[in-house]
C-alpha cells in the first residue's frame, strides 16, 4: 500500500473522471483503456513447497529483463501490448498510442495511466491529442485505481512462480508468448480478474462499478 497514497484525492478523482468515463465506454462512445509498464526480471521468485526431504531448487543468474507496455479494455477485457529488451521512453508511448489507435479505428479512446516521467511530458500530450486520445492520469501513488496492475500480477504468477529458465531468450520468448494469447487463452480469469472494482485501503469491502 502506498504511503503517501491520498483516499480523498483518490475517491474525488474516481467520481469527477473515472465514473464518467466508465459510463461512456459503457454507452459505447468511448473504448475506455487502463495502461501501464511493467518490467519482468528474470531472477527467483519466492514461493512455497512443503516436502519431506531437502529439495534444491534451480535459479537464474543475473538481472536480465524485458519490459512490456500494455493496456487493458475496461469494458471487453481485451490485452494489447508491446515489449522490448531495452528501455521504455516518450517516443515508446507514442508509437503505442498509434498503434492503439490503428487497432480501435475511428472511436475515440480514454487511457487512464500513472504520472511516469515518459508518460506525463508535452511529447505524449501532443500526440495523444493529435490522435484523438484523452489521457486521464491517475493521482499520485494511486495503482489501486489501475486495474491492469492486476494483469501484471497474474502474469507473475503463471510465467514466473516457480519457474527456471535457462537463457535470456527462453524468459523471453515465455514473456511475449503469454501475451500474444492471452485473450484466447484466459479470457475466463481476466473477465473474473479485471472487474471495476477499486479498493480504498479504509478497511471495508471495495467499491463497484458494475458493467
Amino acid at each position: 500500500i502506498p504511503a503517501k497514497a491520498d483516499t480523498v484525492k483518490q475517491k474525488q478523482w474516481v467520481k469527477e473522471k473515472l465514473e464518467p468515463a466508465i459510463k461512456e465506454a459503457q454507452k459505447g462512445e468511448y473504448h475506455l483503456l487502463f495502461m501501464d509498464t511493467a518490467h519482468f526480471i528474470l531472477q527467483p521468485f519466492i514461493c512455497a513447497l512443503w516436502c519431506v526431504a531437502r529439495l534444491f531448487i534451480k535459479a537464474s543468474s543475473g538481472r536480465n529483463r524485458i519490459n512490456v507496455l500494455g493496456t487493458v479494455n475496461a469494458i471487453t477485457k481485451e490485452v494489447i501490448t508491446c515489449s522490448n529488451t531495452t528501455y521504455i521512453t516518450a517516443q515508446t508511448i507514442v508509437d503505442f498510442l498509434k498503434q492503439l489507435k490503428e487497432h480501435y479505428g475511428d472511436v475515440p479512446l480514454k487511457i487512464v495511466l500513472d504520472n511516469a516521467r515518459y508518460q506525463h511530458c508535452k511529447l505524449v500530450e501532443a500526440a495523444a491529442k493529435q490522435l484523438n486520445i484523452t489521457l486521464l492520469f491517475l493521482p499520485s501513488y494511486s495503482p489501486n485505481l489501475n486495474i491492469i496492475e492486476r494483469l501484471w500480477k497474474f502474469t507473475k504468477k503463471k510465467i514466473l512462480y516457480a519457474k527456471y529458465y535457462e537463457t535470456p531468450h527462453k524468459f523471453h520468448t515465455a514473456i511475449t508468448g503469454f501475451f500474444q494469447t492471452i485473450n484466447q487463452k484466459y479470457s475466463a480469469d481476466l473477465d473474473k480478474l479485471l472487474t471495476l472494482k477499486f479498493q480504498f485501503f479504509e478497511n471495508k469491502p471495495a467499491e463497484i462499478y458494475p458493467v
